[in-house]
C-alpha cells in the first residue's frame, strides 16, 4: 500500500518525449522503493545526470516532485532546457499536486508569451498558479472548506541557455556546489531565500507589512509562527489567510482569526536569481526543509561530491 502511494505521488518517470528528451509526468516504474523510501540512483537529462529521493514521514504523503526536460515553451522556437519543482504540502496533498499539475504548464506558456525564459516568466507563473488554486478554493468552498487550509511550499529551478533561474515561496531550499579554484574542494553556495519565521529577517518583513498587527508573528510552543498558525510565509494556496472569505465558517475554529484582515497576511510571490553558469559549477541540490534541518548545506554538498554516482 505504501509503495504504491509512493509510486503514484512520485511524478518524474524519465520517459523518452516527442523531443526525444525526457520529461515527469507520471509515476516511475525504474525508481525502487524499500518502505517508506522511494528512490533513483542515477538518470539522465538535458544538462547532465540526476538523482532524486522521497522519503514519507507522515501516514500521509502531502509532497510532490517533478523534473522535466525537454522544451520550455509551446511555440516552435523553444528554449530547451530542465526544470525542477520541489512542492512540500502542508494540511492535506491538494495545493501540492495542483502545484505539480499547473506550474510547469505555467512556465510554458509565459515562456512563449515572453519569447523566452525570464525572472518575469517565474514570477508570472507562480502568481498565475496561485489565483487558479484559490479559484479552485473558491469553487469548492461549500462543500469542501478544508481546502482553504491546504498549501505547498513551492521550489523551482530551471536551467536554460547557460542560466539558471531559482524561484522559490516557502523554506525548501536550493543548494549549488562549486569549485574552488584555489583550494580546488566543492564549497555549498546557498541559492535561494527562505520563508520561515524562525528567521528575524522575515518576522521584520512581517511586521513592516503589517504595522498594527503586534499579532502578526507569536511564538507557540517555542517556534515562531504567523499568526499563531503557520510558519511560512509564502506559499501557493493557504486561502485562510490570504482571502479573509475563507477565513470563516464552515472552515475550522482553530483556522479561524478572531479579527478580519483587510490585506493577505501570506503571498505567494516568489524570490527570484537567475545567474549565468560557469564551468566550476558543479552540481544543484534541491530539497525541502525535512532534508535541510539534519544536515547544513556544506554537509549535503560533502555527501554528493564524496559517494559513487550510484
Amino acid at each position: 500500500m505504501v509503495s504504491a502511494t509512493i509510486r503514484r505521488i512520485v511524478s518524474p518517470c524519465w520517459r523518452a518525449s516527442d523531443t526525444g528528451e525526457i520529461s515527469g509526468r507520471h509515476g516511475d516504474s525504474s525508481g525502487r522503493v524499500d518502505g517508506l523510501l522511494w528512490y533513483k540512483d542515477s538518470g539522465r537529462h538535458a544538462h547532465g545526470e540526476f538523482s532524486m529521493a522521497v522519503i514519507q514521514a507522515n501516514k500521509l504523503l502531502e509532497d510532490h516532485s517533478q523534473l522535466e526536460s525537454g522544451p520550455l515553451s509551446l511555440t516552435e522556437a523553444n528554449p530547451y532546457g530542465t526544470f525542477v519543482g520541489i512542492y512540500d504540502g502542508h494540511g492535506g496533498p491538494e495545493a501540492s499536486r495542483f502545484v505539480n499539475d499547473c506550474l510547469f504548464k505555467n512556465i510554458r506558456k509565459f515562456s512563449s508569451d515572453n519569447d523566452g525564459m525570464s525572472a518575469d516568466v517565474v514570477h508570472k507563473a507562480f502568481l498565475a498558479t496561485e489565483e487558479e488554486f484559490l479559484s479552485l478554493v473558491e469553487k469548492q468552498w461549500l462543500h469542501k472548506p478544508p481546502l482553504a487550509s491546504v498549501g505547498s511550499c513551492c521550489l523551482i529551478g530551471i536551467i536554460c541557455c547557460g542560466e539558471l533561474y531559482i524561484g522559490n515561496a516557502g523554506d525548501s531550499r536550493a543548494v549549488l556546489g562549486r569549485m574552488d579554484e584555489a583550494t580546488k574542494e566543492i564549497k555549498a553556495i546557498q541559492l535561494s531565500e527562505e520563508h520561515n519565521a524562525s528567521m528575524v529577517s522575515v518576522r521584520e518583513e512581517l511586521r513592516s507589512l503589517h504595522p498594527d498587527d503586534p499579532q502578526i508573528v507569536v511564538m507557540k510552543h517555542q517556534v515562531w509562527r504567523v499568526k499563531g498558525l503557520i510558519q511560512i510565509s509564502r506559499s501557493i494556496g493557504d486561502a485562510y489567510l490570504k482571502k479573509v472569505e475563507f477565513n470563516r465558517a464552515p472552515l475550522l475554529s482553530k483556522f479561524r482569526l478572531p479579527q478580519p484582515f483587510e490585506q493577505p497576511i501570506l503571498k505567494a510571490e516568489p524570490a527570484i536569481l537567475v545567474q549565468k553558469l560557469c564551468p566550476q559549477d558543479q552540481f544543484l541540490i534541491f530539497a525541502s526543509d525535512g532534508l535541510w534541518e539534519h544536515l547544513s548545506n556544506q554537509e549535503a554538498v560533502d555527501i554528493v561530491q564524496s559517494c559513487p554516482r550510484n
